[in-house]
């Protein structure tokens, strides 16, 4: 099980490195990495387990964040009633995308930033993704709202780019042209 002591921090070189693509079938030990990522998700949204195991809530995340440098990420984001509940995406990629952009109004954060961080992330409002399960089957899927925001926040762990890397540093919340804001609640 993934706990917190588990989930590597800013500054570590893992983070920012692209990760490399996985084979099928995938070996045993990937096989588990794929249920950790997934279990740490769902078990992070759980009150009673989150306090039991001292876990941060999340709704993603990556190879990367756990010190394995593989193209896999799981996201779990029960309250949405679009396209899945749980997810894991293994070498993932994003086919087309909105040329309109949508940004969370309260900002990103990060199991692996242990710091508020300030500002807007610009994001595509919606894309088209392409991924594999863990049996190796291709899945293609529209996404928007908050799953596409996960899936690109996610997707961008594997490329070894940080959340925060999408912020302007000069004017955190300026505008972004084009962009609606998405308010999680």
């Amino acid at each position: 099980m993934i706990l917190m002591k588990d989930i590597i921090r800013e500054g570590h070189p893992t983070l920012r490195k692209k990760a490399k693509e996985m084979s099928f079938p995938l070996s045993t030990e990937d096989r588990q990495l794929c249920d950790d990522l997934l279990e740490y998700i769902v078990n992070s949204q759980d009150d009673k387990l989150s306090e039991k195991y001292g876990l941060r809530s999340g709704i993603g995340l990556a190879a990367p964040q756990v010190n394995v440098s593989k193209r896999v990420f799981a996201l779990h984001i029960p309250d949405d009633d679009k396209p899945f509940e749980k997810f894991i995406a293994i070498n993932p990629k994003i086919v087309s995308h909105s040329v309109e952009k949508t940004y969370i109004s309260t900002g990103e954060g990060c199991l692996s930033v242990d710091r508020e961080v300030p500002g807007y992330v610009p994001r595509y409002a919606r894309i088209s993704i392409k991924a594999f399960d863990t049996e190796g089957n291709e899945m293609k899927m529209r996404l928007k709202g908050l799953p596409a925001i996960a899936f690109q926040h996610e997707l961008d762990h594997l490329n070894g780019i940080m959340f925060y890397d999408h912020i302007d540093e000069s004017d955190p919340y300026n505008d972004i042209p084009g962009a609606l804001p998405f308010d999680r609640e």
